[in-house]
């Protein structure tokens, strides 16, 4: 894609990077207002059922992933025109989603602004490495980095790590202001969990509370996890890298049931989202399906995206993720060449 086009295709997207006031404000009751009313639901049910009540989390965990939605656009000051707003409305919501909005606010702006860069890797994006750098790290750097891409521990522990230690203490060299809102954010859901203790007992708010963070939190790492994590995904060194091809190249079209799409804030819509950062939620769709050059991006559907998992390393020169399993046989060639070595440098020494 020339230069030329790729200015066209995000002046073709302006138009849809507007906020309409009237449209974040019924995304807002609809969203966190039956998140209140199933969480109340949930503790009643518990004289009757607690598979009842079970069920009743699972679908409040996906109102807390809509959440996370519009606490992720106030992060890029696109859900109200009015930063204040943005900034008030990201900090509530997220208190009810555990994030810290002006921290996650700085990491994410770095994950859009290297997306997909070889050479940027580290901060607001989920590890990988190549198969080059996998082959040259030790034994301790590949069992970590195998035990960060093991499905158990992202899908399972990750939710824990976000909660409960990455979100709740700042980053080393955070301002004031970013402090500040960590820290308000911290108290806020400590003075709730008292109040919710205190109210309903702690056997039931451990009941309800940790499936709706577990299932929620698990939801939004793989959301994560899967629209930049497919086979032939855009990934290049920075005297290679290109903006407008790693929104289009590097982010999936999640193609997910309409229900599902409406849970997560149509944020399938990845590629859009990456493009311009500004397109609040609502509008994702209609930037697509207005925009033929963003309707090639590379589809996935949750059938598809279930291969993802075994993506573990990149592969510069074939341009494509590859399993552990695939590089076997140079990991073993590797090995031998390395007790070969070793061989004739004791041989040479005696």
């Amino acid at each position: 894609m020339s230069k030329e086009k790729q200015a066209q295709l995000r002046k073709s997207v302006t138009p849809f990077a507007k906020s309409d006031t009237k449209a974040s404000i019924i995304q807002i009751l609809n969203t966190i207002i039956p998140f209140f009313l199933l969480w109340f639901l949930a503790y009643q049910s518990l004289s009757i059922s607690i598979w009842l009540t079970i069920a009743l989390t699972i679908v409040a965990a996906g109102f807390v992933v809509r959440t996370f939605i519009i606490f992720h656009d106030c992060t890029h000051m696109s859900f109200f025109k009015n930063k204040k707003a943005n900034r008030i409305v990201g900090t509530i919501a997220g208190i009810i989603t555990h994030f810290a909005f002006e921290k996650w606010k700085w990491s994410h702006s770095i994950h859009h602004a290297t997306s997909s860069n070889l050479d940027k890797r580290g901060i607001g994006d989920v590890w990988v490495m190549t198969v080059d750098e996998y082959l040259e790290a030790s034994v301790w750097k590949r069992i970590s980095y195998r035990l960060y891409r093991n499905p158990i521990v992202m899908f399972g522990l990750g939710p824990l790590y976000l909660f409960l230690i990455s979100n709740r203490f700042n980053r080393k060299g955070a301002k004031r202001k970013e402090r500040f809102n960590t820290y308000l954010i911290n108290f806020s859901i400590a003075a709730i969990y008292a109040l919710l203790i205190w109210a309903v007992g702690w056997q039931a708010f451990l009941i309800i509370q940790l499936p709706i963070l577990f299932i929620a939190g698990a939801a939004g790492i793989w959301l994560f996890y899967v629209q930049h994590q497919f086979e032939d995904s855009y990934f290049e060194n920075e005297e290679e890298w290109d903006y407008v091809k790693a929104a289009v190249d590097g982010s999936s079209y999640y193609k997910l049931p309409k229900v599902i799409e409406w849970l997560t804030g149509s944020i399938g819509y990845h590629h859009v989202h990456h493009l311009s950062p500004r397109v609040p939620n609502y509008n994702l769709e209609k930037a697509h399906v207005s925009t033929p050059p963003l309707q090639k991006a590379t589809t996935i559907t949750l059938a598809t995206s279930l291969k993802s998992i075994r993506f573990r390393l990149y592969d510069e020169r074939s341009k494509t993720f590859v399993s552990f399993k695939e590089i076997k046989d140079q990991v073993k060639a590797q090995k031998s060449n390395l007790q070969l070595s070793t061989r004739r440098t004791s041989v040479e020494e005696k």
